[in-house]
């Protein structure tokens, strides 16, 4: 049975291949999200975690364009988050947690945001996280994000959001079972 549920979360060596492709395209023609790292180190690294290459495709094939953001030397694993322009379009109109999504008495948004993020083997970024992505780049100028929420909010039936409007990150709240067509969720992974 378990042998089963590993290789659900594994690629074909030609999903590997393609994906690893995209990724180093990407990697090479946005290098200042990166300076000073080296993509043969990167592959070296996805080519032994068959589960975190399965999760970036993930990201990749719901729109999310996974991209290094860093490397963090208390774990030694590089960082990729979402890099999309807009939240990705196939991780949208999702309430926050399980919670949100089973108070809906009606119109029930399809999933909700942290039951996605963790199928994908993924984490949701955190305000800190959102807010360094948008020292990289223009994220989220016509859609937002959920990002993770405290508990002492969530306890009280709020979620947090941002976007970037103005040159500057706005950081939100809303009903966690809220969703809406420009809201979606941005991952991250460490590898």
């Amino acid at each position: 049975m378990s042998n089963a549920i590993s290789s659900k979360k594994e690629l074909s060596p030609e999903q590997s291949k393609e994906l690893l492709k995209t990724l180093k395209a990407r990697f090479e023609k946005n290098m200042t999200r990166h300076i000073g790292l080296d993509w043969a180190n990167v592959q070296a690294k996805l080519e032994v975690s068959p589960e975190k290459l399965w999760s970036l495709n993930e990201m990749e094939s719901t729109g999310g364009e996974p991209d290094i953001v860093g490397y963090d030397k208390n774990t030694a694993e590089y960082l990729f988050y979402d890099c999309s322009a807009e939240s990705p379009k196939g991780r949208r109109s999702l309430c926050y947690d399980r919670k949100a999504l089973e108070s809906r008495k009606e119109h029930k948004p399809k999933n909700n945001a942290l039951d996605m993020a963790a199928a994908m083997g993924i984490e949701l970024l955190t305000e800190e996280q959102y807010r360094q992505l948008q020292h990289l780049g223009e994220f989220d100028a016509k859609s937002s994000s959920w990002v993770k929420t405290p508990a002492d909010i969530r306890k009280l039936g709020g979620a947090l959001f941002c976007d970037s409007r103005y040159d500057t990150v706005f950081v939100y709240h809303n009903g966690a079972e809220s969703y809406y067509a420009a809201r979606g969720f941005r991952g991250s992974l460490g590898v």
